[in-house]
Formats: C-alpha cells, structure tokens, sequence
C-alpha cells in the first residue's frame, strides 16, 4: 500500500511541477482570455460540421476546377512505464494513419484511411495494416447526405473523433476501448445531415459482429468485430445516433443492434443461433471558462451468451461470450495556459467497466475480477500546435494493480 502511494505520489509531484512552471497557472483568466476561450469553443464546433462537409475543399493545386483530392492523416508514439517489475515497459509507434480524400463534384466525395499500427505488419509480429475507413458520400444538402463503404459507427465521442489531439490522456479510454469497440467501423449504407439548429443525425444498415469468433472475455465483443474483412453478412445489423452542438456544447447517444450468429458461417454449431447483440450509449461535452468537461455511459446485451459459449469455449477461454457489458467516465480539464498555439491543460478522468461473464460453480468458473475494473488517470496535454500534443499521465487501475503506470505520448493530426 505504501509503496503504491508512494508512487502515485511521486509522479504527481512531478505532473505538478510541471503545472507550477506556467506563469498563469494560479492567475485568473482575463477577459481577453475569455473571449479566446469562446473563439475556441466554436471553432470546435465548427469542426464537427465540417466532416460532412470535406468535399467543399478547395481544388488543390493543378486539379480542375471540378474535382479536388486531399491528403491528411494523424499518429502517435506512445511510452508506457509500469510500476509492476514483472510487467515490461514498452515504447511503440501505436498508429500511423494516412486519408486519401477525392471530390468528384460538388454533390459526391470519396473518403478513405488506412492504417499501420505497431510500426510494423508481417506474420511473426503483432502490427497490422488496415483500412479504418473507405466509403463514398453524396451531398443532396446539408440535411441529406447517403454514403456507402467502410465507414465508422456514431457510437460514443471517440469512435469518430480520435485523433490524438482531440482527445485527453495518452490511452485512449476504456470505456470507449473496451464496451464500445473504437475504432470501430462497418461496410454498408448510411444516411447523414445536419437538421433543425444544430442536430446532427446518422441511420443506417451495416454488417454485424460475429460471436463464433469471440475469444477475449477481458474485451467485451471486440473479438467478433469483422472490420469489412470478408465479413460474414447472413445477418445485418442497423444503427442510429442523434447528437445536438452548440458553441462550447455536445449531447447525444447512439443505438446499434443486429444478430451475431451469422448462421453458424464462423462455426456451424451456431446455425440458428440469434444471438442478438444491442449496444447504446449517452454522452456530453461541454466546455466553459476555460474547463472542458466530459461523460459518457455505456451499455450492452448479448442474447444466447450460453449458446454461444457452449461453441467457442475452450480451456483458456471457457466463458468469450459476455452476458452484458457497461462502463461510465467522467472527465475535467482546465487550461492553465494560452497563448498563441501554446495550450496547456491538467485533466482527472475516473471511470468503471463491467462485463459481466456466464458463471459455474459446479465447474468452478467464476467471474474474473479484472473484468470489473475501476481506473483513476491524471495527466496533462501540452499542445504546441493545434494539431501537435505532447501527453503525459498517471493511470491507476483498482482491481488490476499490475496495470498501474506512467505513460507519455506524443500525437499530431493534419
């Protein structure tokens, strides 16, 4: 107990050295601060919009005057120190993602991401090369938009907003790691707009998961994620999300369900198995005076977890299937410092997981503790651009001690 203190004590004392090393740490905001606070606000706001809107770009150079093509991307580095000494320490170039983007005309576009993660991808290492997204979108109006391809659930905050910059912490959160599957995308057809003053909407039908393939219970249904890789499609899924902004402000929440069994595609013992999973999210941001403040609640089900069990279990892994899964994070942030592209901000995040694993005592199989997690991050982001982060935090995981550790990250989009 000691000793744990004494290190979440130690690198607290250095986050807050840090922090008294701004000359503005401990003054009030002026009010031309203030005001700055606001421009940020709703060029944040404004941001968000401007997603459905890529194909408005500028013809880049030497393109006509009816057509223009786009390159942006983002990645990080990411430095992980555990305090457990059987745990190894890891530096990794976690993501590098390069978009290729296209209009063909004023009405349609074309959007695309491919990503390298682990610096590397062959068969003897852990990195893979995949396309986040790679899907086309035509414009009737702001308020209708139809695209079709590979693209990106609206579920939570971070799914759709998780270059590093934009986001607080050098990992990305659990909840919306663990319970809602970012990054997560699907192939299929979806419709978009912008309505009423502010409302944002997003409905379609993609391809679903499949729960013969689930074998980590410690990551909910990740595992039977397809990513659009000869994605088994018997049964399809359908999703919907509504978010509403304002300056400084984003409320919303997302619903996604569809059967997983696939007709026993995966494995023929799951033929006739529903296994009908549904996943739904709430979430809001808002930011004022220089605070930047944010939650989310998670929650999902999924039916036949037994049936399904029953097929894919194996020593290792007797229970892959989650009965249900939730999770819920709130975070504060507070800019110490602005000025220029300069941006320094202290944050706390606390947040709790639960996936919940069919039991058997007669087997002696319960369930795993490390499954029912709580997690305690304080940390700092340094921007010195609007597009460059420099991150560092302190991560204490309650049930799961071993996970306990220093992280520093460094990110950048464009």
């Amino acid at each position: 107990m000691e000793a744990r203190e004494s290190f979440v004590k130690k690198h607290v004392k250095l986050l807050a050295m840090a922090f008294a090393l701004s000359p503005l740490t401990v003054a009030a905001q002026s009010t031309i601060e203030q005001k700055i606070d606001a421009l940020q606000q709703e060029v944040e706001r404004l941001k968000q919009e401007s997603r459905l809107r890529k194909e408005q770009a500028a013809p880049a150079a030497g393109a006509d005057a009816g057509s223009a093509t786009s390159i942006f991307g983002y990645g990080e580095f990411n430095y992980n120190r555990y305090r457990d000494s059987e745990r190894t320490s890891k530096a990794d170039l976690r993501r590098f993602v390069i978009g290729f983007g296209h209009r063909f005309s004023d009405e349609l576009s074309f959007q695309s991401e491919l990503e390298i993660e682990h610096a590397i991808a062959s068969a003897a290492d852990r990195g893979e090369v995949a396309m986040e997204q790679a899907y086309l979108n035509y414009r009737f109006s702001d308020a209708a938009n139809v695209k079709g391809g590979l693209f990106l659930i609206p579920l939570g905050i971070l799914n759709e907003t998780h270059e590093p910059p934009t986001y607080y912490g050098v990992e990305r959160n659990e909840v919306e790691t663990r319970i809602i599957p970012t990054t997560w995308r699907e192939l299929g057809f979806g419709l978009h707009g912008l309505v009423g003053q502010g409302f944002k909407y997003d409905a379609g039908i993609t391809t679903g998961f499949n729960s013969g393939k689930l074998d980590d219970p410690s990551t909910g249904i990740r595992s039977g994620h397809q990513e659009g890789q000869l994605a088994d499609a018997k049964d399809l899924s359908v999703y919907g999300a509504l978010n509403y902004q304002a300056p400084g402000l984003l409320v919303g929440g997302g619903l996604f369900t569809g059967n997983t069994g696939q007709n026993g595609q995966a494995n023929p013992l799951l033929k006739g198995v529903a296994a009908r999973l549904t996943l739904w999210d709430v979430h809001a941001k808002y930011s004022i005076a220089g605070f930047d403040l944010q939650a989310l609640y998670a929650a999902g089900t999924l039916g036949d977890a037994d049936k399904v069990n029953a097929v894919t279990s194996t020593a290792a892994t007797p229970f892959a299937a989650p009965k249900s899964l939730k999770g819920w994070y709130g975070q504060a942030a507070y800019h110490v410092y602005r000025r220029g592209d300069l941006d320094v901000a202290p944050f706390v995040r606390l947040e709790r997981f639960e996936i919940r694993q069919q039991e058997d005592a007669a087997l002696g199989l319960f369930q795993d503790p490390k499954n029912l997690e709580r997690v305690q991050t304080i940390g700092v982001n340094f921007k010195v651009h609007p597009q460059v982060v420099l991150k560092t935090d302190i991560q204490h995981y309650k049930v799961d001690s071993t996970r306990n550790r220093f992280n520093i990250g460094l990110g950048y989009m464009f």
